[in-house]
């Protein structure tokens, strides 16, 4: 049978595909039953189901998957009330033959939609467009450059948003666009304000706020883990790090690097989501909110598109632990005034 991709697969259709072996937990129900539940994935679809313990094939589940493998498996489609599943026919580890006829490990880890060089040279000209004072434009375009394999692969996370390769990229991008605009914003907006808003320090701050995770996080074969200097430390005081050595070799004004500093320290305002501070200049607060927007919305948006899709609400099983509303899925004709009903997305 003739391979096909776990993302393409349809509900009820069988078929042969490779899939990575994301994750695999030993659970037990209420009742006491064992089970594991396992991930298996490819670079767009994500398949999340049990395995009982009494299940011809949960001896081989226990002994003999391991997480961060990838695997041929040949196995039916389904979409359930509980999410979608797969009724796994044959598995097998992926072998050289299977590499002779062209599997890369690239087909099962995510990665952005967009290509990661054309980010970078965006993020870039961006900066250059953007950020008046000379020393600052210096210092960011030497970091970016100096970083710029790295980030061309990097992940913005582990798990919450944007966990694929070029999600790093993708999500500082769009953060420092934002920034772009709420500092051309509040500056006109708030003209008596004393000293006036920063906007260079605004469009740096997002460009910089998560620098810290190119130390805190590592890759791997299955994708992105903590580094132990990220575990133990963590992306915000590694990000100051960086930044100090930055400024060292590429020296800005003192005032404006410490509150650059601060954005970086600020930027997740919370010390419950390990914020040494809170932010205590407007420009740490439009950079965190920023930044938060742009998380969040890809948590919702990825959420939606995971979903079965057969219900006007997803589940709560997604980073926001929280249900989200889609829509209904077709207007009814009444309020349509069409003869056909049409779907939302049209």
């Amino acid at each position: 049978m003739a391979t096909t991709a776990l993302c393409e697969l349809t509900p009820g259709q069988e078929a042969d595909f490779f899939a990575l072996l994301a994750s695999k937990d030993e659970l037990r129900t209420k009742e006491g039953k064992p089970y594991f539940r396992v991930t298996f994935r490819d670079a767009r679809r994500e398949v999340n189901f049990p395995i009982w313990g009494d299940a011809p094939l949960a001896p081989a589940c226990r002994d003999e998957w391991i997480v961060g493998a990838f695997y041929k498996l040949r196995a039916a489609y389904r979409e359930t009330s509980y999410g979608p599943q797969l009724d796994i026919r044959r598995i097998r580890p992926v072998n050289d033959e299977d590499h002779a006829h062209g599997f890369d490990s690239s087909m099962c880890l995510p990665k952005s939609r967009r290509e990661a060089a054309e980010m970078f040279d965006e993020l870039r000209k961006l900066v250059v467009e953007t950020i008046g004072d000379e020393a600052l434009r210096t210092l960011l375009t030497a970091m970016l450059d100096d970083h710029r394999e790295q980030l061309l692969k990097w992940p913005a996370a582990t798990y919450n948003h944007h966990a694929y390769a070029g999600g790093f990229l993708e999500h500082v991008l769009s953060v420092a666009q934002t920034c772009v605009y709420f500092a051309e914003k509040y500056a006109e907006m708030c003209p008596e304000m004393e000293p006036p808003l920063d906007k260079d320090l605004v469009v740096a701050g997002g460009v910089l706020h998560d620098v810290g995770k190119l130390r805190e996080l590592q890759l791997t074969a299955s994708g992105a883990q903590f580094s132990p200097a990220g575990a133990l430390i963590g992306h915000i005081l590694q990000g100051r790090d960086m930044l100090r050595e930055a400024a060292a070799r590429h020296p800005i004004d003192a005032e404006k690097l410490l509150r650059l500093e601060h954005i970086i320290v600020a930027h997740q305002r919370l010390a419950e989501w390990g914020a040494p501070k809170p932010p205590m200049t407007p420009e740490a607060l439009l950079v965190h909110y920023a930044d938060d927007l742009d998380a969040k919305l890809q948590m919702m948006m990825a959420a939606i598109a995971s979903d079965g899709g057969k219900s006007p609400l997803t589940d709560n099983r997604n980073p926001l632990k929280q249900r989200i509303y889609r829509g209904p899925l077709t207007i009814p004709e009444s309020v349509g005034g069409d003869d056909d009903a049409t779907t939302a997305a049209e």
